[in-house]
């Protein structure tokens, strides 16, 4: 089915999954996103390097192993360039030409005391150096701006209805204001258009709210939860999107919260927006028992019972299992047959090629064990983090006929288990007694 990333120790009949499984990236329709790589920081003393999404990593290195303290870092508009910067300086002159030094514990012993280098933009150096570094980062933001601006190839899809649109990325954003009710803000702020949309499909394909960023089981109930929470918006505390707004490149230290107040008065939106629009895109669900992937539920049903003798609508109909009994199962299928396992007499294999044959002689496909073998709540938690089969379940059709269909429980609007003072200190019977009395 899929090549494990999770490690396992048996000892007796303990077994330990230890790290998340996961599927293979190829068998799943996408991938997360990240705007972080690039080329490693080298530090500028030492020639220990950092990836350049560990800037913090390595800054509590500079600080601990050099005792160097970089000041507003956070207003350094390219810090790679600008370490590489200084890295060349202090191999020219000594660190005290051009930092400010502080003495620790001062009035202590000699051997108790520290001294830390403080480089900040009170030496004309740095000052230029970061006003520079930010008159080139925005420049070059400035001039992909303007080339997705005057772009006439863009061309994507709707999101939310599968819409597409060829021309300018505009015509997609105020789409998705006007008829979704959903703006990012106004196309002349943002930069870095595809990469951001990029961003955002990938979470709504992984079923995240874009505002609370939750997670839910299917595109259905992220619908309902975004419409009724009023959640058609970003979140504005997420610092990724902060790359994707040109106020953050025209002011150091400003956040792109205020964009979301924005004035968009040419954008009216649509009372009706129900987002009943919203196609789901497919699932890439994965068999249970091989490497087969498809697009919808019902080819995965179809792939389960032809190919394997293993009815999952039967079972479910059979056992009345409601949505999360139907996801315990699965999870707890999935990890048996991680474990090489057999499910039905729990004897063990090799290989999971040889469990499976085994489960195709003896006819235990559809032999479980006892529910309360199964019906356990370490398997509300995912086998595999990223399984789609999981969000594509339904509930049982003994949910979706209704409350009047669960006959067999009892709805008790107050305690009868003394029936006599009940109908002593009811509240209708004063009631009663009171409207006797007044006629």
């Amino acid at each position: 089915m899929a090549t494990q990333t999770r490690n396992t120790n048996v000892t007796g009949d303990q077994d330990c999954i230890l790290e998340p499984l996961c599927f293979p990236e190829h068998l799943c329709a996408s991938t997360c996103l990240s705007f972080n790589d690039g080329p490693p920081v080298t530090c500028v003393l030492c020639s220990d390097s950092f990836p350049s999404s560990e800037k913090d990593r390595l800054l509590k290195h500079v600080v601990l192993d050099h005792k160097l303290v970089i000041a507003d870092v956070k207003l350094i508009a390219d810090f790679p360039r600008y370490m590489l910067y200084w890295k060349k300086r202090f191999t020219e002159q000594p660190i005290t030409d051009f930092c400010s030094v502080i003495k620790t514990n001062s009035e202590g012993p000699v051997e108790q005391q520290e001294h830390y280098f403080l480089l900040c933009d009170v030496l004309p150096e740095d000052r230029i150096l970061r006003e520079q570094l930010q008159q080139r980062r925005l420049e070059e933001v400035l001039d992909k701006q303007q080339k997705e601006r005057d772009d006439t190839t863009f061309h994507r899809t709707c999101m939310f209805c599968n819409e597409e649109f060829t021309g300018n990325r505009s015509l997609l954003l105020n789409h998705m204001a006007k008829e979704h009710s959903f703006s990012i803000g106004l196309p002349d702020n943002i930069v870095y258009c595809t990469e951001f949309l990029d961003t955002l499909e990938w979470k709504l394909e992984n079923m995240q709210c874009l505002y609370c960023e939750k997670t839910f089981r299917d595109k259905t109930t992220l619908k309902d939860h975004m419409r009724k929470k009023q959640h058609r918006r970003i979140n504005a505390r997420n610092h990724d999107y902060d790359r994707f707004y040109i106020i953050n490149y025209l002011e150091l230290g400003k956040t792109w919260e205020e964009v979301q107040s924005e004035d968009d008065r040419d954008l009216f939106e649509d009372e009706d927006d129900d987002w009943s629009d919203w196609q789901a895109h497919p699932v890439c669900a994965v068999c249970l028992f091989c490497e087969q992937q498809t697009d919808t539920m019902e080819k995965i049903y179809t792939h389960l019972k032809e190919t394997h003798e293993f009815d999952l609508h039967k079972l479910k109909t059979d056992l009345n299992l409601k949505f999360y009994h139907q996801v315990k199962l699965v999870n707890f299928i999935r990890r048996e047959l991680h474990q090489c396992r057999c499910y039905g007499c729990q004897v063990k294999f090799r290989s999971k090629e040889e469990l499976v044959q085994h489960l195709v002689n003896t006819g235990h496909m559809m032999q479980l064990p006892e529910v309360s073998h199964w019906d356990q709540p370490q398997y509300y938690f995912p086998t595999y983090e990223n399984d789609a089969l999981l969000t594509g379940l339904s509930d049982s059709e003994s949910e979706s006929e209704g409350p009047n269909h669960s006959s067999e429980v009892p709805v008790i609007a107050e305690d009868i288990s003394n029936l006599k003072l009940l109908k002593q200190t009811s509240v209708l019977n004063k009631l009663l007694k009171g409207r006797g009395s007044s006629t």
